[in-house]
Formats: C-alpha cells, structure tokens, sequence
C-alpha cells in the first residue's frame, strides 16, 4: 500500500499538465503544438490498430520499436562491456591511466553527431553503423567511472588480497570489480540515456526503420501529431528503460548497501 502511495505521490503532476497543456493548446489554436487528445489519437492510430493475435500492435510498431530496441541494447551492452574492462585496467594500472586520459578526454569531447559521416564511409548505413555510432558516443561514462572506481580501492583489501596470494585474476573478480561497481552502474545510466538519444540521431540519416525514421517520416508528411506521438513514445521507452535500470541496480548492489549500514 506505501509503495502505491508512493507511485501516485511522485504521478500526481501528470494529470495536471495534460490537464493544462489541452486547455492552452485549444486556446491557442496552433498547429505546431496539439492538444494530448490529438497526440493520443495519432499515437493510437499509429502504434495500436493491428489485428489482436498481434496484441493490436500495427506493422508500424512491429517493424520501428523492436529495431530501436535491438540496436540501443545492442549498442549499450557493447559499451559496457568494453568500458569496464578498459577502465579497470587503467584504473589498476596509474601509468598507462595519465598516458591514455588525455586521449579519452579529447575523444570524449567529439559530438557523436559530428562523426556519423565518418562512421557512414566506415561501416556503410545499416545497423553496423548505428551500433558504432552509439558505441562511441556512450562508452566514456562507463570507462572513466570504472577507472575511477578501480584507482579508488581501500589500500587494506589491496594488501589482504596480496596477503592472502590471490591471483590477478581472482583480485580482478573478487576485489577490483565489486569495489567498481557503485561507479560502474553509475557510468551505465547516464551511457543509457545517450543511447536513447544517438538511436534517435543514428536512425534519422538513411534508415528504413526504427523510431527516428519514423520521426522522420511524420516529419516529411507534415504529420505533427506523429511527431509529438512519436517524441511520446520515445519518453516512455526511456522511463521504461530507466525504470528497468534502476530495479537491476537495486538488486546487484544490494550487497553494497548493506555493507555501508554495517560499517
């Protein structure tokens, strides 16, 4: 029951600014910006009016979100997986950390946007393109919180592990990255949000589906009640996918946060 309280306490705000945005929308009269009622119907028309063995989803909605879906996982895990491993690397190791900082400093300052040319001649348009596109764009949250959660270890643990003649390996699993953790989820929610948005950028030059060409193509048609449905559908994917991220932290870091009640 507190958990319902909970939800409806921090919800509360939503009925009153559709409530707002329909009044002055209307009043307005402006094509640009209409009314949640129009974007619902547009929403509805567009997203929900298959056949029901298809649970009402219409070919638009089978052929774009699942695409936009694959590829941002795709793109995230990719940048997690190699983020973290770099950045604990370079973490455990000050030397190779102040050789190789200014690189992902500067690498890190480059609009993804700026590079899809780049990456276009590099991959060709498709899917490989985009995945890199996203790769580039989100790994440096994930390398650099690791790199800073792997140089941030207690010097204790260190010297118990060597005490003890752990092995690399076993220091690497059972120390370095459990210690990284807190930064490394850290680093992994900010890289979410930027996939959601190098998705929409990636799939706006030459794609035949996903999210942003469908963005793209409401845009072309002059369809702005698609465009803001579509911009709607974008914001609840990514309440969705924060939503999901932060139930995950919760449940892998648990063990974090009752350490620090212990100590």
């Amino acid at each position: 029951m507190k958990r319902v309280l909970r939800a409806a306490g921090r919800l509360w705000a939503v009925p009153v600014v559709l409530v707002v945005w329909e009044l002055v929308t209307r009043a307005a009269e402006n094509l640009s910006f209409p009314p949640p009622t129009t974007i619902a119907a547009s929403m509805y028309e567009m997203w929900l009016t298959g056949p029901p063995e298809r649970l009402w989803l219409t070919d638009a909605a089978l052929e774009n979100i699942p695409a936009s879906v694959g590829r941002l996982l795709a793109g995230w895990v990719l940048a997690g997986v190699i983020g973290t491993a770099v950045g604990l690397v370079l973490g455990r190791r000050p030397l190779y950390f102040r050789f190789v900082d200014p690189l992902v400093q500067f690498a890190r300052a480059i609009p993804p946007p700026m590079l899809l040319p780049f990456f276009m001649a590099l991959f060709a348009i498709g899917p490989q393109m985009q995945i890199n596109v996203i790769v580039f764009g989100i790994i440096w949250p994930v390398l650099i919180n690791a790199a800073e959660g792997a140089r941030h270890i207690d010097r204790q643990y260190v010297d118990t592990a060597r005490v003890f003649g752990l092995s690399l390996k076993q220091r690497l699993f059972l120390l370095v990255l459990p210690a990284a953790m807190p930064k490394i989820f850290a680093g992994l929610r900010v890289s979410l949000s930027l996939a959601l948005i190098l998705m929409v950028i990636s799939e706006l030059v030459g794609s035949t589906d996903g999210i942003g060409f469908q963005l793209l193509d409401a845009q072309r048609s002059y369809d702005l009640p698609g465009v803001w449905g579509t911009i709607v559908v974008l914001g609840v994917l990514g309440y969705v996918l924060n939503s999901a991220f932060l139930a995950a932290e919760r449940r892998v870091l648990s063990w974090h946060r009752t350490a620090k009640q212990t100590t």
